[in-house]
This record gives structure tokens, sequence and C-alpha cells, in this order.
């Protein structure tokens, strides 16, 4: 397993384009740490996203992996779990043994126990089918995905570097930014999954105000950070969210890619 590190941050680099940068900016152990939890979590989210599995399916898989995660990890269980599915599964779900191995030991359970909490919370929204009726609704569901992502990363700030930041901050930081992944991707899930994460009754302009409002608690989350590498690697998602936000509202897709390479240099200088 030597060579591992290398091949983590590969299939890292090819699962994400908005995080693979900022973890490049930490630190050894914090580096490994994060690098190890995102692989962790996209292995779930595969699943969860995956549009050629039916939601009951969904549901099961991901309760299983669930129940799984609450002890030391067995690959064989893990690999019998995916079962009839595994041909269908990316490299990075069907790797999931080797990303909890190569989570450092001080914060394995911590990670595995985000992950459990992860998996089951998407099972349960996969089994209601993505219906999302209320704000209280979406405020769940962004949890789950993205939200108790950023209390997990406070954690891994706290243990190595001494941050002491606020958990509502941190979940508004992770519930922004999927909140412009909803806009970004509003027409694209309903035409292809069927799938629409906004609640009953609210205009687009609803949902820009939901996402504006976790943005700017992921501002305020900014501020009590002291650390450099950690500012780094908040600050450029965080960026790209904001930007992403305005070119939507100026009825864009999505941000050039010279501006998403003018973003990447403005923050990385520093």
């Amino acid at each position: 397993m030597s060579g591992f590190p290398k091949d983590a941050m590969r299939v890292l680099k090819e699962t994400s384009r908005t995080f693979y940068i900022p973890i490049t900016f930490l630190q050894k152990e914090l580096k490994a740490s994060v690098a190890s939890a995102y692989l962790v979590f996209r292995a779930i989210d595969e699943i969860e996203d995956h549009e050629e599995l039916g939601n009951d399916l969904k549901h099961s898989l991901l309760m299983q992996v669930s129940e799984l995660l609450r002890q030391p990890f067995d690959n064989e269980r893990y690999l019998g779990i995916l079962g009839p599915v595994r041909e269908r599964m990316p490299e990075v779900t069907l790797r999931l043994a080797d990303w909890m191995e190569a989570c450092p030991a001080d914060v394995r359970p911590r990670i595995a126990d985000a992950a459990r909490e992860m998996s089951e919370g998407m099972a349960k929204w996969a089994k209601a089918g993505w219906r999302i009726r209320t704000r209280e609704d979406l405020d769940d569901y962004t949890y789950y995905v993205a939200g108790l992502v950023g209390v997990l990363l406070s954690d891994l700030w706290g243990h190595y570097a001494g941050e002491k930041t606020d958990r509502e901050l941190a979940i508004g930081y992770g519930r922004g930014l999927q909140a412009v992944n909803i806009l970004r991707n509003e027409k694209e899930d309903m035409d292809e999954r069927g799938v629409r994460f906004v609640p009953d009754g609210w205009t687009r302009d609803d949902l820009f105000r939901y996402a504006e409002d976790n943005l700017g608690k992921a501002d305020q989350y900014m501020k009590a950070l002291s650390t450099k590498s950690v500012i780094l690697f908040c600050r450029l998602p965080l960026a790209l969210a904001h930007k992403t936000l305005g070119a939507l509202k100026d009825g864009r897709e999505k941000m050039s890619r010279d501006e998403v390479v003018r973003t990447v240099e403005e923050v990385s200088v520093d």
C-alpha cells in the first residue's frame, strides 16, 4: 500500500474539480484526513446519485453500508452488499475499503461515523423519492449531503490545527455550496432523474435567497479561521460558489473556464 496516497489523489482529481485543488493546500496529516474523507463520501454519493438504480434498491444498499460503517470495515461484506450492481459502480465506490484504510487512525472513527450518518440520511431521502415539500425538508436533505461534511471538516480543523468553529455556521457552509449545486443542476436533475430538490411553492428566487442566506453563514465561518492552509482550503469552494451564483443570476448556466482559472489564481495567491 506504499503508493496508495498518490493513487488516492489521482482518484480524487478524477472525481472532484471543486475540492482537489484546495486539498492540495493542506499539510500532510490534515491533507490525508480530508482527502480520504472526501473519497469515502464520494463513494457513498455515487450510490445515491446512480441513474440506473431504483429508489428502493438505493435505500437498501445505503442502509446496509450505514450498518457496515458501525464496525471495523469489512471489504468482503461490502462487496457482497454491492452484489448485482457491482459492475455498474465507479472505481471510487468499489474502493471504499481503500479510502477507509487511508484515513489516519486517530480520526478514522470520526470519519466512519460521519459516513454512516450520511449514508443513513441519503437512504431516507432515496426512500422518500427526494420529495422536498418544505424548507425544513430542504434543510434536512442538505444537512445529510453537505452540512455534515462541514461539521466533520470543522472537527478535523480542531483536531489538527486547534481551530474553534461554530457548528451551525459549518452546516451553513455546506448547505450554501449544495444550494448552488441545486440551482445549477435544477433542469438536469429533473430531466435525468425526475427529481426537484425545491420546496413546494418556491420560486427560483426563493432558492437563490436560500443559497445566499447559507453562503452568508459560510462567510461568517471564514472569519473564525486563523490557520493559513485551512483558510485557503475553505476560501476556494466558497469563492467558486459565490461566483457561480452570480453567473446563474445573470442567466448563465455556469462560470466560464477562464473565470474558474482566475478565481483559483486569486485564492491561491496569499
